[in-house]
């Protein structure tokens, strides 16, 4: 159930249409978690400095962003030849479901990629539209992104288009319905698309590290962030994507290195991993 607090805000600063419509959006038919939604939106004005609240996130950008660039060479019709161009994923159209305020959003418009960027949380979607908006009109930056306040669900019903990729990046730790999400996820997804995803495995390792070390020994990030119960093996997850009509390709393990605030990719994936798969 949504918090009584999250339904007053937005029955105050919205208005009845917009309550109403939070309503709607968050009905017992959505996979959507309303406290998540809520935890994330108070991170707002924190969320694009580099050692705030999501500080973890930026960092993560040095591995996942190359992860889905080279994934895609081949795949997606890159020329092997264009990956170290500054325009490797030009033409590229790619859905990124959850994506915050931006974070990873604008490193993929960065190389190229056309971006429908849509995450549930009205706050964060403002904010990156704000941190879009520093760069000047001209910039082409802002031509290849689309950011849009919605949930999978309304994405799903209101286009039919198809994507070259769909990205589900340290989104699927806060899903419950990780079936029904993920079928929602793929269904965009074209013949030979991509879909990647970056999460924690369920391990003692992602709980200690994930939770107790980050969240409550070093602060790193917010207390409540996370749930260990909503953790999902990589086993787990290739098995949900296969009903989907998905095969993975690859999954690779990745750290995060607390001392030097940097993630790592590692020979096991008892902490996080990296999975890419292809809709046949």
């Amino acid at each position: 159930m949504q918090s009584i607090s999250t339904v007053r805000h937005c029955y105050r600063t919205n208005g009845v249409a917009r309550f109403l419509n939070f309503v709607q959006r968050f009905n017992h038919n959505s996979t959507i978690d309303t406290n998540d939604v809520e935890h994330h939106s108070k991170l707002a004005d924190g969320w694009w400095n580099p050692q705030g609240p999501v500080a973890p996130l930026h960092s993560l950008n040095k591995i996942r962003v190359p992860f889905i660039r080279d994934g895609l060479v081949g795949i997606a019709g890159i020329n092997k030849d264009k990956i170290s161009s500054a325009k490797p994923l030009e033409n590229v159209k790619i859905l990124e479901i959850g994506c915050g305020a931006g974070i990873l959003t604008e490193q993929l418009a960065r190389i190229h990629a056309q971006v429908v960027a849509i995450d549930p949380s009205d706050v964060l979607i403002q904010t990156a539209h704000k941190h879009l908006q520093r760069y000047p009109p001209s910039n082409e930056l802002s031509k290849r992104i689309e950011y849009r306040s919605e949930t999978i669900e309304e994405h799903n019903s209101r286009t039919s288009t198809k994507y070259d990729a769909v990205v589900v990046s340290e989104v699927l730790e806060h899903v419950d319905d990780k079936e029904t999400f993920l079928k929602l996820c793929t269904a965009p997804l074209r013949s030979g698309g991509s879909i990647f995803i970056t999460t924690f495995n369920k391990t003692t390792l992602a709980w200690l590290g994930g939770i107790v070390c980050a969240e409550y020994i070093l602060n790193m990030i917010p207390q409540g962030t996370h749930d260990w119960n909503k953790f999902i093996s990589p086993r787990d997850t290739q098995k949900l994507l296969e009903q989907c009509g998905c095969s993975t390709v690859i999954c690779n393990g990745f750290l995060y290195e607390f001392w030097r605030q940097k993630w790592i990719w590692t020979k096991h994936n008892q902490f996080s991993y990296a999975l890419q798969a292809v809709k046949s």
